[in-house]
């Protein structure tokens, strides 16, 4: 076992953990934050997709004790009810999704490539992009443009906020 300190949206977290525990486990089910979805188990589908210290990762492929001191950031800490970020607004508006599985994955990998490309990721780029993302329901297309949109909508790339 071993003590692990680190901030999840923003809040410090300590917690004891079995060595070998995965930062998505930690997440969904020590701190019961569920949005990060556990898709294929071998980090192919980016369905668990959360930022450690500002950079989009698999949660499914990071041992939690790699995250010691680190801040992460969940689509729960990613806008609110009342006041969705620019990249969920996206979404929406552009029918970004269909049976909502990878959402948060994909939405938190859209913040990551506005924050990488800044407000204009051209269709290629944002494509290739989302190449460890896979949605079942939907063709790319919409999820492409809500990104665009998302990424036009946050403006400069330090404008990741989390409301």
């Amino acid at each position: 076992m071993q003590t692990l300190t680190l901030t999840v949206n923003g809040a410090a977290v300590t917690l004891t953990l079995d060595e070998r525990t995965l930062l998505v486990e930690l997440l969904r089910d020590h701190l019961r934050l569920t949005g990060t979805h556990v898709g294929c188990d071998t980090s192919q589908c980016g369905a668990c997709t959360v930022h450690l210290d500002g950079v989009a990762v698999k949660a499914c492929a990071v041992l939690a004790v790699q995250a010691e001191g680190a801040e992460i950031l969940t689509i729960e800490g990613v806008g609110s009810t009342e006041h969705l970020h620019p990249m969920q607004a996206a979404f929406r508006e552009h029918h970004g999704l269909q049976c909502g599985f990878c959402t948060p994955g994909m939405i938190m990998a859209g913040i990551d490539i506005a924050s990488r490309h800044g407000p204009a990721p051209d269709e290629p780029t944002v494509r290739a992009e989302l190449e460890g993302n896979l949605c079942r329901c939907t063709g790319y297309h919409n999820i492409v443009l809500a990104i665009q949109a998302g990424a036009r909508a946050m403006g400069v790339p330090s404008s990741v906020a989390t409301a």
